[in-house]
């Protein structure tokens, strides 16, 4: 498949990825004029030079952008002679990618006279980058959040309070992210003449993995650009975490038409089982949620299948549409990595380089880290696209301060 052209009509006029994604059908009756609304919107402004210099200018002198791309020198000598280049998301305002979307919907909100800014989250990092977003433009805030991932991610829920947001929690079911984003759901049917549900990432009814795709393509745009300035060619291969999918589409998307392997890192968590994981391209069946359609952890007589991960921002029994329809292209391989392996990952970068990452943002890199020892030469370039200040509470009370890990000097 030729990807030169491939923004061009992916998704098309329907929100389709081939035979994945859509919307309207999916949707209830009263909410159709809604999106088909934010969709015109959306097409209106993306073309836009006035929409386009504002976004830039907020990147720029808010957010921080461009995030620069950094040599593991240290880690990678310990691996081998394979080369670990990250792509600094962490460094992006707020301490994660999530903030490249947010600003744009923060944007279209605005365009579209909307009072409110609605969202879930698991891990914290989408409520925060959406309460900042609120606070910059002007616009109440509801944060909707999975009773167990408040009491996990405590502080990022006292960031998103702080920054003026309501954060509600989600209080049936698993309590996590599945229940965080049932609830905003209901909450946006309920108002959604008033607000705008900004959907936290690469997933849910069309226009929303699109547009988040597009927000994000500022990530792989500045790695590719940087990695080439740094080093003269492109990196062998690239990584990043897969839950919903926004930090690694952002990544890809970029890279599509060039020989570079791809690589998305899924959840094992603890095991293969039903539950225990939330590697739904690994283990997922085409189906329906929240919108759209794609590969879905679900039973056999198709209700959503619990789902289990260390990083609150990967326990989804979903992902974006247009992953499911490049991996069945062939143009990205989809692997995993275990608890375990990410936090490994977790403490070797914090000691070998001094950089604390998201525990999401650790399953890239465990994967990278297994890369590397397989590949005597070339490198590989990962999204880190978290810092793991929200985490190391977490994973100081479960594995210490990685004393019982091995380092070497």
């Amino acid at each position: 498949m030729d990807y030169s052209t491939y923004l061009r009509k992916y998704p098309d006029l329907n929100g389709y990825f081939g035979p994945y994604g859509g919307g309207q059908e999916f949707l209830p009756e009263q909410l159709r004029p809604i999106f088909e609304e934010i969709d015109q919107a959306y097409r209106t402004i993306c073309q836009s030079a006035r929409f386009i210099s504002e976004l830039r200018r907020i990147r720029r002198e808010f957010q921080g952008r461009p995030t620069p791309v950094y040599h593991c020198e240290r880690l990678s000598q310990k691996l081998g002679a394979c080369q670990i280049y990250l792509k600094r998301e962490d460094l992006n305002h707020t301490g994660a990618h999530k903030l490249n979307h947010c600003m744009g919907e923060g944007l279209l909100a605005k365009y579209l006279g909307k009072k409110k800014i609605i969202a879930e989250t698991g891990a914290g990092q989408h409520g925060v980058a959406l309460a900042t977003a609120a606070a910059y433009f002007g616009l109440e805030c509801d944060i909707y959040m999975g009773e167990i991932d408040i009491a996990k991610q405590a502080p990022n829920v006292t960031r998103m309070k702080m920054l003026g947001a309501n954060v509600i929690p989600a209080t049936h079911g698993q309590r996590t992210l599945k229940e965080a984003v049932d609830a905003a759901f209901m909450a946006y049917l309920e108002d959604y003449k008033n607000c705008i549900y900004c959907i936290g990432s690469a997933v849910g009814p069309h226009p929303f993995p699109m547009m988040v795709r597009d927000f994000q393509y500022v990530v792989g745009e500045e790695a590719r650009a940087q990695f080439l300035e740094m080093t003269g060619h492109l990196p062998e291969a690239i990584a990043a975490c897969v839950g919903g999918g926004s930090n690694s589409i952002g990544m890809f998307t970029p890279f599509l038409n060039d020989p570079v392997d791809i690589y998305g890192v899924e959840p094992l968590g603890r095991g293969s089982k039903p539950g225990e994981h939330a590697a739904t391209m690994t283990y997922g069946t085409d189906g329906v949620l929240h919108g759209f359609r794609s590969k879905v952890l679900q039973k056999e007589d198709g209700s959503v299948d619990d789902v289990y991960s260390i990083a609150s921002g990967l326990d989804y029994p979903g992902v974006g549409p247009e992953h499911a329809f490049l991996r069945d292209q062939g143009r990205i391989n989809y692997v995993t990595a275990s608890d375990l392996e990410a936090v490994d990952a977790f403490f070797k970068l914090s000691r070998y380089e001094g950089i604390i990452p998201a525990l999401e943002s650790s399953h890239a890199l465990a994967y990278a880290m297994r890369y590397a020892k397989e590949h005597k030469v070339g490198s590989i370039l990962v999204n880190l696209s978290g810092r793991g200040d929200k985490d190391v509470d977490y994973v100081a009370e479960h594995y210490g301060y990685g004393d019982d890990f091995k380092f070497e000097d």
